[in-house]
Order: structure tokens, then C-alpha cells, then sequence
């Protein structure tokens, strides 16, 4: 019933749609024939024959007149008496008519003085009556398209290159060269089926809030103008990637039944200049029509850069021009205040500070990372396409499982356990598929056929089970859960964590936290009294938490509460450091001596178990997997004890579903992936 409803609205869709390129090719066709054909086309063209044969010809007395044409090419017209002959029967075998005068044969004559020579002596000697004439004959169509061609050619590229940058050849207004300017927006109305609205969206409930009154603006105006208030011009949705700006947007499509323009800033983006300029004018004029209204821009900081960082050669910036012309349409002279734009970024630091000012985005909407249960939300809306999940499984359990991550990396989870879950041939997906999805993102896949040495698998222990060592003796270290040497991913072992959810962090925890990153390579020092490059992962980890206690949160003493962090961003652009060079030597040694002292504290403890370290280790050489249980037997219960690690205290079944890896994950940056523990 659908496809016969479709093929009522639209009874030509089955036709074939005519290409107009055929067009052009004819054209082409059309030149070479009145070129090469002089406009005979072939019909009654004479016999060919060469220089000697045509001798043979006169001296027989064959020959009735010769015609040399434009110095290079003779016409022979022969006797009445000689076209009777058989030798000329093939030049009277002609499919068409006769269109005049039309000579019998013809060659070319190569030398002209020479032609004339021999045909002089041949006439002489033969006395003969046959006359030779001369005639110029210009090709007028061979000419023009000669003079044309090379213009031909250049516009014909012109208009492949303008269809091919503008949407194509398929016709419609992209398609059309004179369109390269016209706006790219697509459009969301009354007559498109936008599905996705605010129940969809899950967690983000202040976000949702600000966009959910943007709507209501559009659907009842007069409810906030009675009391002569104004309607925002633009809502800045600002925040990580995956966090659900886009989702909003398609949230506000499908709930505000007003017409929604939807694209992204590099849409904008063209390599002609002023074509940038034109598809904002274009789409703010097609808004304006169609008001009240909306416009989505994605990624805006494609063209809302801050201006004039960036151009050192002063030459034209079209980046500029078309930011230029959004802040006057947003808030111009002739600004429609029945158009709201709204637009997202991750990158709000790098923005303009006039297209953030109050009266282009009066609303900046800051976009987090979802918190626990906003998470399990999350989950709940993502389970629904699953066709069968296990009745056991339990959503806020694996809301606590995933801290950090965004609503587009938990709907990763729920594909990916899917995916696991089919792969083992199970008929629903279980807690276990979901937790070894979180395990396979965030840590990698597993590869126990990559070829290590003993020597470099026992290294390996020992430096996974020095953090599990450390971390279990510092009160703030985030609570172990198990312990792999099974290398995953770009590693080639991992301590596995689930870390405390903090809003603020204060400097004896971050310091336990370096301290039990800097366990591996203590456990190597202090087993083998050598070290390796394992810990690269360890040190790039440390060293950022280091700086940023000196360089960002001010928690050093000797730099004092300073900060050289700058929100705007603006820093990235300075070739210079904003302190001195001797303020710099201070710095290094600062971050230097955090680092150091956190190693030889990690060595101090080490030491100090260093019979349980071993015992730890060997049972990750016989087990390649340890859990808390095996730590819990061997080190007793944890001297920092907390309330809220309760929830990891159970079974090492449970456990190991609620590995999370936080610490030793892969590191992107890594120049020796194969080398990180």
C-alpha cells in the first residue's frame, strides 16, 4: 500500500530521467561533422586516386578537366565516353543522388609547380584539350569551430567543475551551475517525518530544559512578549563530543513543527571566494520567508573562528567574509527576530567573541558528560532497539560501571554487545556481553596469540601487579578490580579500575593516584633493578598530572596560586610562554620533583611488600588474570577501607564483569605502542 501511495504522488518517478549531457555531446558531434565533412556529410563523395593513376588517366584521354582546390587537392571530372569504361565503373556506384557538379575522383597533389609541369608535358605529348583550373574554398563551420573550440572547451570544464562542486549533475537547485551560492540547508517541515523528540533524549535534563523553551517561544510568542520580553536570537549548545548536541537539535526538528534548516558549518566552506557570504544570505533570507523558523549550524567553529588569528599574510580570508556576514544577518539593521539559530560546537574557546556576545547567542548551553543516573537513562533509551535482553540485567549497574562515558560511547556498548552477545550464538544479551562490550572499547581487543618471550611476560607481571600493589596501600587510589596481562589492544597488560566520580579533586589525591601509576615501573626497579620502556603510558599520565598541579590548578607551592591556563584559548595562537625563561626552569623542576618523589614512594612500599608482589605476580604468571579476592588473600583487607567501595565487594565472577579500565588504557599518543604495559 506504501509503494502504490508513493506511486501515486509521484506517476512519472518510473520514467527515465533524461541526461543533459546527451545535448552536449550531440553539439560536439554536430562541429566535427561540419568540420571534417565540409557540410557534405559524406553523401556522394568522389572516388580516391593517386598522382600516377591520374597520368594514366590523361594520357588515355579519360580526363575531362581538372579543378586544384586551394593549392593541395585535385578534382578529376572525367569524359561521358570514359565513365562508360569498366575501369571507371566503381566511381558511378554511388547510394545517393548526385548533388551538382560532383567530381569523379580526387587527390592530393603534393607539389603544385610540379603537377603543373607533368601535366603540361603530358597534354603536349598527347595533344590534348583538357584544362586545369584553379578554385579557393573556405570551410566557414571548420573555422568558427576552430576559433570557438578552445573557448568551448574551458566553459564546458567550467560547468563540469560548477555542477560537480554544487551537488552534481542531477539537476534540482543544486544542480545548477548559477546555484553555487544558493544555501545548502536541508530542510524540516510539516511535510517531512522528523521521528526523534525530547523522550528520546535521555539524561541532559537542563539542556533540555533551555532548548524545550526555545521551542515554546515559536509555538507561543505572545505568552513571553505580553510582558514585553524579547525572543533569543541564538543558543550556543556547547560541549564534549558524543554528548547529544546534535541529538537535541534533531529533538527541537521534530518537536517545534516549524520549518528547521539543518547544516553544518562547512557547508559554508567554498574554494570561490564570496560563495560562503551568499549561502548565509541565502539561508537567512529562505528563513525569513518561511518564519517563524529555525537554523541548525553544526560545528560552527568551522567558519566562527575567532578572526584575524590565523591570516598572517593579511590577504583575503573568505573564513572571514562569511563569518562577517552571519553576525549581520544575526543582529543586523535588517535582523528578523522570528528566526532562531541555534548551533553547536565542542570547540567554544576558539569562537569569536562577537558572534558570542548577547544578541546573537543570548543562550550558552554547556552540553556535560552524563553523571550516573543520567547514565542509566541513557542505557534505558539505548536498550530499547535491542530485540531481547536478559531479564537480570540491571541498568544502574552498568551506568556505575561506565564513569566518563558520553551518550554516544554507551549506545557504542549497547551495539557492541549485541554484537558479542550474537558472536557467542546467545539468545539475548546478557550483563557479562554488555561488560566485555565496556571492555573491548575502552581497553581494546584481546590477542593471546601475540608472540612475548617469557622474560618480557614475567616483566610484564610485575609491572601490573606493582600498581595493583601500590594501589591497594594508598587511601585515595581509585579501587582496583582486576589485573591482566593478556594483552589487549595496543598493550600489552592492564590494571583494570573503577574510579570515584569527583567534582572537585584535591592534591593528596591526585599525588596517590601518580603514585600508583608510577607502581609498574617501581615494581621493575625494584624486582629486576632495571627498568624498560614499558611505562610509557605511566610517564606520559603522570607528567600532565604533574604540570597541571604546577601550571593549572596552582596546588604548588614555590609557583604559588598561579595559573597559566587561559579559557579562551587564545594562548594556542602566541609564539611566546606567558612567564619567564627562569620561571620555566622553576616549572621543570617542580613537575620533576612531584614525579620523583611519588616513584621513590612507590619504591618505598614495594619494598616494603616486595614478598607480596612476588606471590602477586606469580599468580598473574599462572593466571594471566587476577581479581580483588586474590589481592583481599594475600594483602588482608585494604587499610583505607571506604563506604563506597562496597559496591565492588563481591563474588571474582562479579568482579570481573565490572572491570572498567581507566588507568592503563591505550594511550593514542603512544610512539612505542608495543612497548606499554
Amino acid at each position: 500500500m506504501a509503494n502504490e501511495q508513493n506511486n501515486k504522488k509521484k506517476p512519472g518517478s518510473n520514467k527515465p530521467k533524461f541526461n543533459s549531457y546527451w545535448i552536449y555531446i550531440g553539439i560536439v558531434l554536430i562541429f566535427l561533422g561540419l568540420n571534417f565533412f565540409g557540410g557534405s556529410m559524406g553523401f556522394n563523395e568522389p572516388a580516391k586516386t593517386n598522382i600516377s593513376q591520374f597520368q594514366n588517366f590523361l594520357k588515355d584521354g579519360d580526363v575531362k578537366k581538372v579543378i586544384v582546390v586551394n593549392k593541395k587537392q585535385a578534382n578529376v571530372y572525367l569524359t561521358d565516353k570514359a565513365k562508360q569504361n569498366p575501369v571507371h565503373k566503381k566511381t558511378q556506384e554511388k547510394e545517393f543522388l548526385p548533388a551538382g557538379d560532383t567530381p569523379d575522383y580526387t587527390f592530393e597533389i603534393g607539389s603544385l609547380e610540379n603537377f603543373q609541369k607533368n601535366f603540361n608535358e603530358i597534354k603536349k605529348e598527347n595533344n590534348l584539350s583538357t584544362d586545369i583550373e584553379f578554385e579557393t574554398h573556405q570551410n566557414y563551420w571548420g573555422d568558427i569551430l576552430l576559433t570557438l573550440l578552445p573557448f568551448i572547451l574551458l566553459f564546458g570544464i567550467w560547468i563540469f567543475i560548477m555542477r560537480r562542486m554544487s551537488g552534481g549533475a542531477g539537476g534540482g537547485a543544486g544542480g545548477q551551475i548559477f546555484n553555487i551560492g544558493k544555501s545548502k540547508a536541508k530542510l524540516f517541515d510539516q511535510n517531512t517525518d522528523v521521528k526523534t523528540s525530547f523522550k528520546d533524549v535521555a539524561g541532559l535534563e537542563g539542556a533540555k530544559e533551555e532548548v524545550q523553551e526555545i521551542v515554546d517561544f515559536l509555538k507561543q510568542p505572545e505568552k513571553y512578549t505580553s510582558l514585553g520580553g524579547k525572543i533569543p536570537k541564538g543558543a550556543l549548545l556547547v560541549g564534549p563530543p558524543g554528548t547529544g548536541k546534535t541529538l537535541l537539535a534533531k529533538a527541537v526538528a521534530g518537536e517545534a513543527k516549524v520549518p528547521f534548516f539543518s547544516l553544518s558549518g562547512s557547508d559554508f566552506v567554498e574554494m570561490f571566494v564570496g560563495v560562503g557570504a551568499s549561502r548565509v544570505r541565502d539561508l537567512f533570507k529562505q528563513a525569513k520567508e518561511k518564519s517563524p523558523s529555525i537554523i541548525f549550524i553544526d560545528e560552527i567553529d568551522a567558519i566562527g573562528r575567532a578572526r584575524g588569528k590565523n591570516n598572517f599574510s593579511g590577504s583575503n580570508d573568505e573564513r572571514e567574509n562569511t563569518l562577517n556576514q552571519l553576525l549581520t544577518e544575526m543582529d543586523g539593521f535588517g535582523t528578523n527576530t522570528n528566526v532562531i539559530v541555534v548551533a553547536a560546537t565542542n570547540r567554544a574557546d576558539v569562537l569569536d567573541k562577537a558572534l558570542m556576545r548577547a544578541g546573537r547567542f543570548d543562550r550558552q548551553i554547556y552540553v556535560d558528560l552524563p553523571d550516573v543516573r543520567e547514565r542509566k537513562e541513557i542505557f534505558e533509551v539505548h536498550l530499547r532497539p535491542l530485540k531481547k535482553v536478559a531479564e537480570e540485567l540491571d541498568t544502574e549497574f552498568l551506568a556505575k560501571q561506565t564513569p566518563g562515558f558520553s551518550g554516544a560511547d554507551i549506545a557504542n556498548v549497547c551495539n557492541e554487545a549485541a554484537l558479542i552477545a550474537a558472536r557467542k550464538g546467545n539468545k539475548a544479551v546478557g550483563k557479562q556481553d554488555f561488560l566485555d562490550a565496556v571492555d573491548r572499547i575502552v581497553g581494546g581487543l584481546e590477542k593471546k596469540n601475540k608472540i612475548i618471550t617469557p622474560d618480557e611476560k614475567k616483566a610484564i607481571a610485575f609491572h601490573e601487579a606493582g600498581h595493583a600493589t601500590v594501589s591497594w596501600m594508598l587511601e585515595h587510589a581509585a579501587p582496583l578490580v582486576k589485573v591482566t596481562i593478556v594483552p589487549r589492544g595496543q598493550s600489552l597488560g592492564a590494571a583494570w579500575y573503577l574510579p570515584e566520580e569527583r567534582l572537585i579533586v584535591r592534591p593528596e589525591q591526585m599525588l596517590d593516584e601518580m603514585c600508583a601509576t608510577m607502581g609498574g615501573r617501581a615494581a621493575e626497579k625494584v624486582i629486576f633493578n632495571k627498568i624498560s620502556t614499558g611505562a610509557l603510558s605511566d610517564l606520559e599520565k603522570v607528567t600532565k598530572q604533574a604540570k597541571a598541579m604546577v601550571t593549572v590548578y596552582g596546588l604548588n607551592d614555590k609557583i604559588g596560586n598561579l595559573t597559566y591556563y587561559d579559557s579562551s584559548g587564545q594562548n594556542e595562537y602566541n609564539f611566546a610562554k606567558p612567564y619567564s625563561e627562569k620561571t620555566a626552569e622553576l616549572i621543570d623542576k617542580e613537575i620533576s620533583n612531584i614525579i620523583e618523589e611519588q616513584y621513590q614512594r612507590a619504591i618505598q612500599l614495594l619494598t616494603e611488600h616486595k614478598d607480596k608482589l612476588t606471590e602477586l605476580a606469580e599468580i598473574l604468571l599462572d593466571k594471566e588474570v587476577i581479581f580483588k579476592d586474590d589481592l583481599q588473600r594475600i594483602f588482608g583487607n585494604r587499610p583505607h577501607h571506604k563506604e563506597e567501595e562496597k559496591l565492588t565487594d563481591q563474588t571474582p565472577k562479579q568482579v570481573e564483569e565490572k572491570a572498567q579500565p581507566t588507568e592503563e588504557k591505550t594511550s593514542e599518543d603512544s610512539k612505542n605502542p608495543t612497548n606499554n604495559y
